[in-house]
């Protein structure tokens, strides 16, 4: 049994936010919420009434001449609605700001949810190309006998060939979870011994943070911000006291893939890493200025660190990312993050369809604009043709040499 520790902490569609960034769903999870509250269920927040805003002569205008004399079938009155309001989503020529309609607001909710069927693993390519299993606790696979550590060999009896991507992995190891259905997987245990097991899918929770001892140096901490939720911030307090606990010396903060979530939460998630009253952005609106600064009590404000990012690096992981390489916190590796530095509310509307509105953008402590832009990494690494993951082994060796020259410093002090 290795030394690794990996957390998870279910998630429900109240806290959980997802990526949005465009209109058509699938470009939308590509960039990330960033706001505070989902409001539009909210009686505050109420639509404005006709008397209060400009209404739409015109439109009425054109419906009563098609109504006379339009050929053929008209589309149902709430298609036409729906047209009409994203014609005015366009003219604002904000990629952040877009209408859903109700079946695809709710499929937006389900994906949001975080479930997936699966037996419940995250799967890791280290740089020898070999996939590591890191099994969620009480998850299917953890019943099945699977352990931290394990090496996966083959799927449903076919040997995993070493050039399989990433995602499609994955998806062999989920399915839909129904009377018999599941996966057959051989592993390689940390024994090397040989391991063959039918595990059952189920409904998985996915983590929003999860963590690890590294076995290629126990002296290095792992963690995996998967996106920010309002649990984010316990489930990182638990990782890092886990972590404190295990005596490590410095930390590798992983926040490749995160598409982004809520914005108080990763203020709080910045603060375990900068000392108390240090800004970790300015919010403007159309009116003002905020200022957030980091909070005292952070559990790795001293622990060197190194940060991992990619092209899915978005909205408050780029926040994140911004606040400790501005302050010089940590190395930043990997490549040029997302570039989406903008806030957005959310308001349910009486239909069950959905507004997005960008309401704020945030700068960076050094007054950065990272919309359109991204962030730039201290290191730019080329990412492997064959996945192995060549950044996280970079990490490893950029810490392990700071360690080296620490030590070397004290020794001739």
């Amino acid at each position: 049994m290795n030394k690794v520790t990996q957390g998870r902490v279910g998630l429900g569609y109240s806290v959980i936010i997802g990526a949005l960034a465009g209109i058509s769903l699938a470009v939308v999870f590509a960039a990330g919420f960033f706001f505070r509250d989902l409001v539009g269920l909210n009686p505050a927040f109420a639509a404005p009434t006709q008397n209060d805003v400009e209404s739409y002569p015109l439109l009425d205008e054109v419906q009563s001449l098609l109504d006379r004399h339009f050929l053929r079938q008209q589309p149902e009155y709430m298609a036409r609605q729906y047209a009409a309001i994203r014609g005015v989503m366009a003219s604002l020529e904000d990629r952040y700001t877009f209408f859903i309609d109700p079946p695809v607001a709710q499929s937006e909710s389900d994906v949001l949810a975080g479930t997936y069927g699966g037996i419940g693993v995250q799967v890791h390519r280290d740089e020898s190309g070999a996939f590591v299993l890191f099994p969620y606790p009480d998850s299917p696979a953890v019943r099945a006998g699977i352990e931290e550590g394990d090496i996966l060999v083959a799927v449903n009896g076919e040997e995993i060939n070493l050039s399989v991507q990433q995602d499609v992995l994955d998806q062999m190891l989920r399915g839909e979870v129904k009377e018999g259905s599941g996966v057959e997987v051989t592993v390689v245990k940390t024994t090397g011994d040989e391991f063959t097991v039918f595990i059952p899918y189920d409904v998985i929770n996915i983590p929003s943070v999860v963590w690890r001892v590294l076995n290629e140096d126990e002296r290095l901490g792992y963690v995996q911000l998967m996106r920010f939720t309002s649990r984010t911030p316990e489930e990182l307090r638990t990782a890092l006291g886990e972590l404190n606990d295990a005596n490590i010396e410095a930390l590798i903060v992983d926040l490749r893939n995160n598409s982004g979530g809520l914005l108080q939460e990763s203020v709080v998630v910045a603060s375990e890493f900068l000392v108390d009253g240090t800004v970790i952005l300015y919010e403007q609106d159309r009116d003002s200025e905020q200022i957030f600064t980091a909070t005292q009590g952070g559990l790795a404000v001293e622990l060197p660190l190194a940060v991992l990012v990619n092209k899915g690096t978005a909205s408050a992981a780029e926040l994140v990312a911004g606040a400790l390489q501005d302050h010089q916190r940590g190395i930043v590796i990997g490549q040029t993050t997302f570039g989406k530095g903008t806030v957005q509310q959310i308001f349910r509307l009486s239909d069950e369809s959905s507004l997005h509105i960008t309401s704020a953008e945030w700068l960076t402590p050094e007054r950065y604009a990272i919309e359109g832009q991204g962030l730039e990494p201290d290191i730019t690494m080329i990412p492997d043709a064959d996945g192995r993951d060549v950044e996280l082994g970079e990490a490893i060796r950029q810490l392990q040499q700071r360690e080296a020259a620490f030590i070397e410093a004290e020794q001739h002090g």
